[in-house]
């Protein structure tokens, strides 16, 4: 009787409490101290990709070609002044920021780009190089020790975006190891996602914008106001695999992700800061490390700040930064990646040729990591 009398009142209790609170979205705070000093007096030029890998180092893309003779001026015959050298153009880091090893450049059986990337880390640790010089349209693998592994495409004249014999100014990859597929966000010159096998470089299949074929047709200054662009337009900045084998596209210019299955079939797509007119919001995507990837991190170049938004919907539901010098601040955010506790990396281009760390706060689960 005692517990039948008892119903009533906690059922009003549950009712007065209201729903379970939904996950807490993460908040950042800067690491002013991260990265530590480089060795040897380095400098780094412009940081044009960042990705983590399975051990949670931190890996940076530079373009030492980037640093002006003030800045580099220790490196000139004779020197000008004590500091500075260029540092060599792939930078791992561990997690305190200390540099673990460097390198980079130009070497036999290869074309290195005339102006480095990305860089991503796949799931067997192999370093992979995109390029986006006028010359470059060639996607290069290393072993993490540098050693030169494949050349997919080739350096030269641009073609067009039906060429599958080599790139258009590649902005970056991701991975679908089940497969052993390498995905391409081609590009700069190209307008397309292409997929090559990840050992050999045969080609697979590519798509354009909503799953069409790719074309090389002009879209004129992107307007806000008008009817969403029916092809991609430069650069395809970024892609990136969730786990549930849907595939997200940074079409940058035209201030929207999309996104599609593996086959390219479209699914669905986001604005992003629609009215943004500069060169765009979407400039990097990383995938949130909780079981369901609940969010994307964008990386934003034009506004200078890094959103949290929704996987499912793409509403904004977190941002932080600003335009600025300042630690916290960016000019230029160009990518990010996300280790495993949740910290993001950022890297910045244009004049502001730096790495910055940013510590994940908030009460938040995020997934084991597999073996």
């Amino acid at each position: 009787m005692r517990i039948t009398a008892a119903l009533p009142a906690l059922a009003c209790l549950l009712a007065l409490a209201g729903p379970a609170p939904a996950a807490e979205a993460p908040r950042f705070q800067v690491d002013p101290a991260w990265p530590k000093p480089l060795p040897n007096d380095w400098i780094m030029g412009q940081a044009s990709g960042v990705a983590v890998d399975a051990q949670d180092h931190v890996w940076v893309i530079q373009r030492p070609r980037t640093l002006t003779d003030d800045e580099k001026a220790a490196s000139l015959d004779p020197p000008r002044s004590k500091c500075c050298k260029p540092a060599p153009p792939v930078l791992e880091f561990d997690q305190a920021g200390n540099l673990l090893q460097s390198w980079g450049g130009p070497g036999p059986g290869y074309d290195w780009p005339t102006n480095e990337h990305g860089i991503q880390i796949d799931g067997q640790g192999f370093v992979w190089i995109a390029g986006n010089g006028d010359q470059d349209g060639q996607l290069l693998k290393f072993t993490p020790e540098g050693k030169f592994v494949l050349q997919i495409g080739k350096a030269g004249p641009q073609t067009d975006s039906r060429d599958t014999s080599r790139l258009g100014k590649p902005a970056n990859v991701d991975f679908d190891m089940a497969a052993n597929e390498v995905y391409v966000a081609d590009g700069y010159y190209n307008h397309r996602i292409i997929v090559f096998d990840r050992d050999t470089g045969a080609f697979k299949r590519m798509w354009g914008a909503y799953g069409t074929p790719p074309t090389d047709d002009k879209l004129g200054p992107y307007d806000p106001a008008a009817a969403p662009a029916k092809q991609f337009a430069n650069p395809v900045h970024c892609v990136r695999i969730a786990q549930d084998g849907l595939v997200y596209v940074c079409d940058r210019t035209n201030d929207r992700i999309q996104v599609f299955k593996k086959d390219g079939s479209f699914v669905k797509e986001f604005f992003v800061e629609k009215n943004t007119r500069a060169n765009g919001s979407v400039w990097e995507l990383a995938l949130w490390p909780d079981a369901d990837e609940t969010y994307l991190l964008n990386a934003d170049g034009a506004n200078n700040e890094v959103r949290t938004l929704s996987r499912d919907t793409g509403a904004v539901v977190g941002a932080f930064g600003r335009n600025g010098r300042m630690a916290g601040q960016f000019h230029w955010v160009h990518n990010l990646a996300v280790d495993s506790k949740g910290n993001v990396f950022t890297t910045e281009v244009d004049t502001g040729k730096r790495a910055q760390k940013f510590l994940a706060l908030g009460n938040f689960v995020l997934r084991k990591r597999t073996p």
